[in-house]
């Protein structure tokens, strides 16, 4: 009997260890950066529009980024790739200090730009290098396994943000809320917009110096691995783009896998965005719809590491049909269940979300040729730029108050369980296909 490869290999086992470490750090630049909408429109005194501009620019720096990182790999190197991410993620991160002398808005929002130029170069960089160290018949596995350290990132964001950001702002202190910040004095509002800005950039001084102690770790201790050599590299000058784009158009796995991906980014960011609107109607406080927020994070870790687990026995694409079928029934309860069942639903969905990222990606990967991976993950980064698009629309739709009689919020779910449904469809073909 043939013995099945192992998931990651002894000789790139340090390699893993390092750059799964890299998704617990983008994730907690995604949590810690949400409540800032919040923080900043009070503090600068801006509207809730203008304030979310801060998630404008996160998004627009993985849209901007995603391509000429893939261009940067094809022509360099995966670790190259890495660095070069780590670079420009520090420094968005130092860049708060300025931001918070000059105290202006924009500022912060080039800042937030240039750190995601940095996740748009390490995710386009790290998820088809972990996918690449070991045997092709388990990537799917392997990333899950390293995608599973992104939630822990991501619930470290979310406790910071809440525990050391939001707690210590001066202009949300009770006192001031009850007189309103907009109606204390000019000198009164001057210090405290002073401190609560330092409050915000320390955070990110801090993961900027955590980033930085990565880069040289990286640097020494990361060995490339590339499958293509030197010479081969410099006969790539062209890059033979068009021939890549060509080829993964023809993939029909790894086109679907794209728009598959986009919906399930969308569907992600308006269950963990609104859930604190659903909890709203029930009479729940913001404070404790972000507990309910964090338990959802939970089991999507738990979610990762048991789906991992089984993916050595169920095929990956049966799982994923199978998540993306479980998300949709949960999803109907929430829409249908008018009360704490709702809630209950809503962050159950999340359980069910939790190998959806990374098994999509790794499923429109996996017949892409070697030459065309980092191009092909570069599309699949940019298909995060979903989140900016679906969320607004369920806003809007949640802004009815009611629709046919029923809360809006519970309708507005009903784009949720469409992203679900196309995400089932692609499962199932893919499925069927193999």
């Amino acid at each position: 009997m043939q013995q099945s490869p192992k998931l990651v290999e002894k000789k790139y086992l340090l390699t893993f260890i390092l750059i799964t470490s890299l998704f617990a750090l983008w994730g907690f630049a995604n949590d810690i950066t949400n409540p800032m909408v919040a923080a900043f429109k009070t503090i600068m005194e801006i509207s809730t529009a203008k304030a979310s501009l801060v998630q404008f620019a996160f998004y627009g720096g993985y849209a901007t980024m995603a391509i000429p990182a893939a261009l940067f790999i094809r022509r360099y190197s995966y670790k190259s790739g890495i660095l070069l991410g780590l670079a420009l993620y520090a420094v968005g991160a130092f860049l708060f200090i300025p931001s918070a002398i000059f105290e202006e808005f924009s500022f912060f929002c080039v800042s937030l730009y240039i750190l995601t130029f940095g996740l748009a170069f390490l995710e386009t960089t790290a998820n088809p290098y972990i996918l690449s160290l070991g045997a092709k018949e388990n990537s799917t596995r392997r990333l899950n396994l390293a995608q599973a350290f992104n939630p822990v990132g991501s619930l470290t964001g979310m406790f910071v943000a809440s525990s050391f950001v939001l707690a210590n702002l001066q202009s949300d202190q009770p006192a001031v809320r009850e007189v309103g910040f907009e109606n204390l004095d000019a000198a009164t509002k001057a210090t405290m917009r002073v401190h609560d800005l330092g409050v915000i950039r320390d955070p990110y001084v801090v993961l900027g110096c955590v980033v930085v102690a990565m880069f040289f770790i990286i640097l020494f201790f990361v060995k490339n691995t590339d499958s293509q050599s030197a010479d081969d590299k410099k006969s790539d000058s062209s890059l033979h783009v068009k021939q890549t784009l060509t080829r993964l158009w023809h993939n029909h796995e790894y086109r679907n896998g794209v728009a598959a991906q986009l919906f399930y980014v969308a569907a992600q960011i308006m269950n963990w965005t609104f859930i604190i609107q659903y909890a709203d109607r029930l009479g729940i406080d913001k404070a404790t719809a972000q507990m309910w927020n964090i338990g959802a994070m939970c089991l999507n870790l738990v979610g990762r590491f048991v789906g991992t687990y089984f993916m050595r026995y169920v095929n990956p694409r049966k799982m994923l049909l199978a998540f993306a079928a479980c998300a949709m029934l949960t999803i109907a309860g929430v829409m249908f269940i008018d009360g704490m069942g709702g809630l209950y639903c809503l962050v159950l969905t999340s359980l069910f979300m939790s190998i959806m990222f990374p098994t999509i990606y790794g499923i429109a990967l996996e017949k892409v040729e070697t030459e065309d991976t980092s191009l092909g993950a570069a599309f699949l980064v940019m298909a995060i730029v979903g989140g900016s698009l679906l969320p607004p629309l369920q806003g809007w739709l949640i802004d009815f108050g009611t629709i046919f009689s029923w809360p809006a919020v519970n309708v507005s779910f009903i784009l949720s369980f469409f992203c679900f449904a196309i995400i089932a469809t692609y499962a199932w073909r893919c499925a069927k296909r193999k």
